[in-house]
């Protein structure tokens, strides 16, 4: 199974947004690729240059992947609050990976030497939820952030909690992510 037409579906849903013309065809699509009609959860990630464009997905599947990955491209490229919508300009130079998620479990463990020890950098993504906050970090975030300080303590933050938020045990999720480039 071919999943680069995940790649190409997100593309089509960016020029579908900037153009106004229809180029999808999804009764085709699920013909063709008949598991686009199962439940999945994905992450559109939209680089140009290098640097990071938008980021946006679901964590856990809800819907149909083909719908999942029109609705998550369409809101990297033009409703990541980080980032100006993105213009037609821009596509010649934009890289779009999809991270396709596993279902995420709950990891449970007793203090924040236990959870260094469970949790994999590099394969493990991560959710950190206390109370109403909650943050994510994708598997691939690791090569920026390789430090498990660093990394959880900027994942903190995100979630709008304190840095050390690990010392109130927070609830962590884990779970993998195969990533589809362009060029895998």
């Amino acid at each position: 199974m071919d999943k680069r037409i995940l790649i190409r579906i997100a593309k089509d849903a960016i020029m579908e947004e900037l153009t106004g013309l229809s180029l999808i065809d999804r009764a085709k699509l699920l013909e063709r690729y008949p598991w686009l009609g199962e439940m999945g959860a994905v992450f559109v990630t939209l680089n140009k240059e290098g640097h990071l464009r938008g980021c946006i997905g679901s964590i856990v599947a809800h819907r149909d992947l083909v719908d999942d990955v029109i609705i998550n491209a369409k809101a990297a490229a033009f409703h990541d609050p980080r980032f100006e919508s993105l213009s037609a300009e821009e596509l010649e130079d934009l890289e779009i990976d999809i991270s396709l998620l596993t279902i995420p479990h709950t990891l449970g463990y007793s203090d924040i030497e236990d959870l260094k020890a469970k949790i994999r950098p590099g394969i493990d993504g991560v959710i950190l939820q206390q109370g109403y906050h909650q943050a994510t970090y994708l598997p691939s975030v690791w090569k920026q952030l390789p430090e498990f300080e660093q990394f959880f303590g900027t994942l903190c933050q995100k979630a709008g909690l304190r840095a050390d938020c690990l010392a109130y045990h927070p609830m962590i999720q884990v779970y993998q992510a195969e990533k589809i480039e362009e060029s895998s």
